[in-house]
């Protein structure tokens, strides 16, 4: 099958790109902080130094908004190399939309923990779940304003044929929008590991 050798000496060139190095190291920081963290909080439980903690059910929740985000950012993917302009633009409003609903839900979960006494001075096991939880919270502000550019831009570029021909055809804009659903999938299933972690310390606590 015939390759463009332009289109392939693309490709080769955007396999290095700053923007690829610069998003693992990030992900692999994250992947450090976050662990360190459950590291320490399961030596404290092992050793009987604290006792558990159940997130409480509305953190299972936002796990659905989180996915529901991830599944449609992968449909913008879709709609970017297919051409779809109204299904591309349409995602990714419904993939910021998520991700605010999963803001208001996390912090509808913090103001039900402390009016249910669960505060880090009774408990210090909760100040753990405070700190991951508010680290992930953070991240996810700080992926917003990327994805609300993404938004803007294809606003502003969906206008006329030419502009749509030139963002589709961008290989730039392409690695971007990858990097951009990696780093959202990379934040679901770290809200996905750290509920599942939680309760699975539980689990083992009892068994203790």
């Amino acid at each position: 099958m015939y390759r463009d050798p332009y289109n392939t000496e693309t490709e080769q060139l955007f396999r290095l790109h700053p923007y690829k190095i610069f998003m693992y190291l990030l992900l692999g920081s994250l992947c450090a902080l976050f662990f360190g963290v459950s590291a320490a909080y399961m030596y404290q439980v092992l050793n009987n130094q604290i006792e558990t903690i159940t997130p409480p059910t509305i953190f299972l929740l936002n796990s659905l908004l989180l996915l529901g985000g991830s599944w449609f950012i992968i449909r913008a993917n879709k709609a970017y190399q297919n051409d779809d302009t109204q299904a591309y633009t349409r995602s990714l409003i419904a993939t910021l939309l998520l991700t605010i609903l999963f803001m208001i839900a996390q912090t509808a979960g913090w103001v039900y923990m402390v009016n249910n006494g669960m505060l880090a001075s009774r408990n210090p096991s909760t100040g753990y779940l405070y700190v991951i939880s508010s680290l992930h919270f953070m991240h996810v502000i700080g992926g917003i304003p990327f994805l609300a550019l993404f938004i803007h831009v294809a606003y502003k570029r969906m206008k006329e044929p030419v502009s749509v021909l030139v963002y589709f055809s961008d290989p730039e804009k392409r690695l971007k929008l990858k990097l951009l659903t990696i780093y959202w999938h990379f934040l679901d299933a770290l809200w996905i590991y750290l509920v599942v972690f939680f309760m699975l310390m539980k689990v083992v606590k009892m068994f203790l």
